[in-house]
């Protein structure tokens, strides 16, 4: 048996060179089922995002070359195209490699956890549609096994590392309860929709959406429970109800000012109100800062909190390199292993038959009239006669073919203290 990962990702091609070898979710019960049709391919499953397109294969020989022709003519490519880009990855370092994916590894953003459940998809789609067998099944849970492990003992994503998260992360640290919270979002771009994610992830309730055009604030709230448009104009009579105020427009003016948070904490009676301005130029005034009860952040204020946590991650990612390493190895030895039981297997049930066809022959002996004690003797012979003689034929096999390591390995594998083997 043999693995491969096979692939591209988003540090060996180009946005452009990914968007052609991506799978659509509609394509890839079909390109499962081509890829077990294409010999010496047994078990299948892809993972495909936007960063990356992976093949995982257990083949009964390894036909890189195959699969990369398959591949080009699924997505109508220019094989030199793809070969240009593709990396290949053979048993252990394509478990190592699957491993360091599912834990976040070999990820754009170091440690993120999305794509742990990618590759979960990713399994549940190749047995959904037949394509996975006991070996790459028993590589995807021990890969499972591992990304838990790291999870688990090490801090690779505890800490933020994006803008969005991180000003999440330090709400979190002022209200100890975001379900009590309101949040207001000024902007409805990218940034505030990632912001609105991480909040709603965290169990906050109450979102408000405010945005210049009330279109794009509606279809951005119509994604949260709970959540409400208004516009860039109702937001001096949402200040005073919100906990949390997080702003990233393209506005070349400030949106809020210091007048308009003073009189908001006012009505609030002074609860503190935590303010986050991600925006370049900034829509918070730089005054507002200055007020008693307002923690406000500029996005410099964050990128400081990104550096700082992505070094901590690179440190967690020695450890986990050390897990995959272990887990990888581990996978190898029991797959080594469970060889053995196979042989172990056949040759017992190969021993089963010999004994019964002795069993027998003795049996009709037996009826016959012979004495018990020559039937038990001509039993015991035959029985050993027939044990020994396909190892024996072997063993002259390789003496006569100068094999004197298979000689030795015999020799421990029978447990044969007595004597040394001589090279002729």
């Amino acid at each position: 048996m043999a693995f491969i990962a096979l692939g591209i990702n988003h540090k060996t091609a180009s946005v452009d060179v990914r968007e052609r070898v991506a799978f659509t979710p509609e394509q890839i019960a079909e390109a499962l089922r081509q890829l077990c049709g294409t010999a010496p391919t047994r078990e299948a499953a892809i993972l495909s995002t936007c960063n990356r397109s992976e093949l995982y294969l257990e083949q009964e020989v390894i036909d890189a070359d195959a699969i990369l022709a398959w591949l080009a003519q699924f997505h109508q490519l220019q094989l030199k195209d793809l070969q240009a880009c593709a990396y290949i990855h053979q048993d252990q370092e394509a478990v190592q490699h699957m491993m360091r994916v599912a834990c976040g590894l070999d990820s754009l953003v170091l440690g993120e956890p999305q794509i742990l459940g990618q590759m979960k998809t990713a399994y549940a789609t190749a047995q959904e549609t037949g394509t996975i067998g006991p070996r790459l099944g028993r590589l995807f849970q021990a890969t499972f096994s591992t990304a838990k492990a790291v999870r688990t003992d090490t801090a690779i994503g505890e800490n933020p590392v994006s803008v969005a998260f991180a000003a999440v992360t330090l709400a979190k640290q002022i209200f100890s309860d975001l379900k009590r919270s309101q949040a207001l979002l000024i902007g409805a771009g990218e940034t505030i929709t990632l912001v609105a994610r991480h909040l709603h992830e965290q169990g906050i309730q109450r979102l408000v959406v405010a945005n210049r055009t009330l279109e794009r604030a509606v279809a951005l709230a119509e994604q949260f429970e709970g959540s409400r448009a208004v516009l860039l104009s109702d937001i001096p009579q949402e200040l005073a109800g919100s906990d949390i105020v997080i702003s990233s427009t393209a506005s070349q003016l400030p949106i809020l000012g210091k007048g308009a948070v003073e009189q908001a904490l006012k009505q609030r009676k002074h609860k503190p109100m935590f303010m986050v301005d991600i925006a370049v130029p900034r829509d918070i005034e730089p005054q507002v800062g200055e007020l008693a009860d307002v923690y406000l952040y500029t996005v410099d204020d964050l990128h400081e909190v990104v550096a700082e946590n992505l070094k901590s991650r690179q440190g967690a990612a020695q450890a986990a390199e050390k897990l995959v390493n272990a887990g990888a190895e581990e996978f190898m030895l029991r797959l080594r292993e469970l060889a053995a039981v196979d042989v172990l297997k056949a040759y017992r049930r190969q021993a089963e038959q010999l004994r019964d066809e002795e069993l027998q022959k003795a049996q009709r002996l037996l009826a016959a009239g012979n004495s018990p004690e020559q039937v038990l003797a001509s039993l015991a012979r035959g029985l050993t006669n027939k044990l020994l003689h396909a190892p024996s034929v072997q063993l002259k096999k390789f003496s006569a073919e100068g094999r004197i390591e298979a000689l030795m390995m015999a020799q421990e594998l029978f447990a044969l203290n007595e004597g040394e083997l001589k090279s002729p």
